[in-house]
């Protein structure tokens, strides 16, 4: 399993009113298959996941995945990281299940034929293989979700983050797309307001006001987080 290390990292952005720190310096080794991410919007969850394949940059320390610093070597991390967003149209842009995952396949399979055939393998697994050369714009939520996750499965890499990929889905997609998402082999860093996926994790990170205010067993995290928000509650917050 890799290895993810924030050595310090944190995040610090530029806003008309001067600095603002969005996550505070963090140190963290992680190493367990499943890592849940949770916290209220705005805690800084989502910057801590986009750390680990560099669509955020740390502006104090460094993030290292498997031995690979994300600030030296971008281009290698993201071999190794697939990203999943909340909303699969911001990476399903082909007009075809099939085509979709070709585009995804394009530096990794040479040859239009093999392309397509692991392209319809990939469809295939994720139960979409008729749908392959349906428009994208016809599937279902739960649907584009699943060809999203076809799309950075094809390139096998050895990590897969996810920020909050159930959010837009009914309860039926939440755990079609829930179950594929934690059994998966690859490492897998879950961002997640879906408690009881959270709880399903082996490890659980709770972030608050850009650092972390609880890390440990799933069960224990996530009562800490749900503690913690109704105290806040309580005083008016």
């Amino acid at each position: 399993m890799p290895t993810l290390t924030f050595d310090a990292a944190g995040v610090t952005v530029d806003t008309p009113h001067g600095p603002k720190v969005v996550l505070e310096p963090t140190t963290l080794e992680l190493t367990e298959r499943r890592v849940g991410v949770v916290g209220a919007n705005g805690s800084g969850k989502s910057t801590l996941a986009r750390l680990v394949n560099g669509l955020v940059t740390a502006t104090t320390g460094r993030v290292v995945v498997d031995g690979v610093d994300v600030s030296k070597d971008p281009s290698r991390v993201r071999r190794r990281v697939g990203f999943v967003f909340t909303d699969p149209a911001a990476q399903v842009v082909m007009p075809t299940c099939v085509e979709d995952v070709e585009l995804s396949l394009r530096r990794h399979v040479k040859g239009a034929t093999a392309r397509r055939a692991r392209a319809i393998e990939m469809l295939a697994s994720f139960g979409l293989a008729d749908l392959a050369d349906t428009s994208v714009h016809a599937l279902s939520g739960g649907q584009r979700q699943m060809l999203a996750l076809a799309g950075v499965l094809a390139v096998e890499p050895s990590v897969v983050v996810a920020d909050e990929p159930t959010t837009l889905l009914d309860l039926a997609n939440t755990r079609r797309v829930g179950d594929v998402l934690l059994g998966l082999e690859q490492q897998l860093v879950l961002v997640t307001h879906d408690l009881d996926l959270a709880r399903r994790c082996d490890r659980v990170l709770v972030v608050e006001d850009g650092r972390i205010r609880y890390d440990g067993a799933p069960d224990a995290a996530v009562d800490d987080y749900v503690a913690s928000v109704e105290a806040r509650e309580g005083a008016g917050l």
